[in-house]
């Protein structure tokens, strides 16, 4: 009979750990209240909560992810543009997290979206896409700032893309166009330029010499004749006309 009883008791016992028992993982923050009021936050591990009278709710504390859907907003030089982004953060106190906002999770999310809209409008497209992790730590800071009273810390804010429209795209391209273009004309320009002042260079070195055009014509014709391929018409310097001319002027004195 003492052995049944030991039993029965024992069983008794078993039951009520299993009704009364809660485990509490290693991630996860407790938040206990009794008869509807909030007593404390529970570390991990077993705990006993007494049912009726107690209540337990279990908080994640791990860093979450909430991926901001595309939002249209308008740049400071009113151009549309999609954009989306991914916050970090995790829970700091998860008493305020469950008392002080209905759904953490989905007032994050909204938050995020609204500041997001609005940051985007204190920039011109150009800002926006050469300085996007500025934007990014303005945005944290703000969504950080405001979700402090619920006890979370915002960690990161990562601005994943900025989508513009179709007819912006192309008019981007065009003016990058115009841009390639201008620069290889003006480089173009440059060096016709230094062509140029070379030429009249050596115009003036060659015509300051007796004899160096017509040295320098030859040295061209000996380029021209290294090429087989090549066709070469001769055509008579002006100086070998004035040489000629002189001879011939000289042999009709004799006569």
């Amino acid at each position: 009979m003492a052995f049944e009883t030991i039993g029965l008791i024992l069983v008794i016992a078993v039951v009520l750990l299993v009704i009364f028992l809660r485990q509490i993982d290693q991630y996860e923050r407790g938040i206990l209240f009794t008869m509807g009021r909030y007593s404390r936050t529970i570390n991990p591990g077993w705990r006993i909560v007494i049912p009726l009278f107690q209540g337990l709710k279990k908080i994640d504390i791990r860093t979450k992810a909430v991926d901001v859907p595309d939002q249209e907003a308008i740049t400071r030089d009113n151009i549309p543009v999609h954009i989306n982004a991914v916050i970090y953060y995790k829970i700091l106190d998860p008493a305020k997290a469950v008392l002080e906002i209905e759904n953490y999770y989905y007032a994050t999310s909204q938050l995020a979206q609204t500041t997001m809209r609005n940051m985007v409008g204190e920039y011109t497209l150009d800002q926006l896409l050469q300085d996007r992790h500025s934007v990014a730590d303005k945005i944290k800071t703000a969504v950080d700032d405001m979700t402090d009273d619920w006890g979370i810390d915002v960690l990161s804010v990562e601005l994943k893309d900025v989508v513009l429209p179709e007819s912006l795209k192309r008019t981007i391209a065009k003016v990058a166009e115009a841009e390639r273009e201008k620069k290889s004309v003006i480089i173009s320009s440059e060096g016709e330029l230094a062509a140029a002042e070379n030429v009249s260079k050596a115009a003036a070195m060659l015509s300051a010499q007796p004899g160096a055009l017509h040295l320098r014509t030859l040295q061209s014709i000996n380029d021209l004749s290294s090429d087989q391929s090549n066709t070469t018409v001769w055509m008579i310097p002006v100086e070998a006309l004035r040489a000629l001319e002189a001879i011939g002027k000289h042999f009709g004195d004799k006569k």
